[in-house]
């Protein structure tokens, strides 16, 4: 498996067929963005829960512009639409399960019913947890054994950062799972909420700029995005030092 260092952070870049499903225990799947690594910076626990994660793959091309600025490498694109069609084809080819925590009931229904179609050979659990900022011991209780009596081979975990990826880190070895995925945006897509993004912003690295225009909320975001351009900067002219991933101990 293939990862690259990027400001502190170990990044996988490799195929994702190279992600092994096993009975070893829980794995976690984390996106890496400018707006993540922001928050990073203040939020101690979601620092650690990317940290720690199994896999951090990419999500956009601005953390792969750091790589290649400071190191000279680009890193592998596996963004969250990449990370979920990826396992549910693999999942479908394996007569897999997949569980879905996350969103209101109306949008797990849309996932259920096009996963049906689109998906016949999966078999899919939802659960859609308390909408409030944190979860008490009884919510977390009843969400776990949700997960663990149906064992699912892949968690899909929809609750928005960083609460999906604090939440992940810290119930990770209570879940009977094989990988937990954080993908939340991938929910609404799926659902047919919000309309998907064309391959074609993808291919010209502008998904960035079409989020942003079919959800202006997502402007409240810049001044996380704002913190890593900081730092990039000052990286690049040699006025801060670039922390390796193995010197964080």
């Amino acid at each position: 498996m293939y990862t690259i260092d990027s400001l502190g952070f170990k990044v996988f870049s490799d195929k994702l067929d190279a992600i092994v499903l096993d009975d070893l225990g829980a794995k976690t799947l984390n996106t890496i963005s400018p707006n993540s690594y922001g928050i990073s910076t203040k939020d101690i626990v979601f620092n650690e829960a990317l940290k720690h994660s199994d896999y951090l793959v990419l999500d956009g091309v601005y953390f792969a512009l750091a790589s290649i600025l400071l190191n000279g490498k680009n890193i592998q694109r596996n963004q969250g639409p990449d990370v979920f069609y990826h396992f549910m084809n693999r999942l479908n080819n394996q007569n897999g399960k997949v569980f879905f925590l996350g969103a209101s009931e109306e949008v797990l229904e849309k996932i259920r019913l096009r996963a049906k179609n689109d998906y016949p050979n999966i078999l899919v659990k939802t659960y859609s947890p308390p909408f409030k900022e944190n979860f008490n011991d009884e919510d977390n209780k009843a969400i776990i054994n949700e997960i663990n009596a149906f064992a699912p081979d892949v968690l899909f975990v929809g609750m928005t950062c960083p609460k999906q990826e604090k939440w992940t880190y810290l119930n990770k070895n209570k879940l009977n799972i094989k990988l937990a995925c954080c993908v939340g945006a991938v929910f609404d897509w799926y659902a047919g909420n919000q309309k998907e993004i064309h391959p074609l912003w993808w291919k010209l690295r502008l998904a960035w700029l079409k989020r942003t225009i079919d959800r202006p909320e997502i402007l409240k975001r810049y001044p996380n995005i704002g913190i890593f351009f900081r730092d990039l900067l000052l990286i690049v002219l040699r006025l801060k030092k670039q922390i390796r991933f193995e010197e964080l101990g």
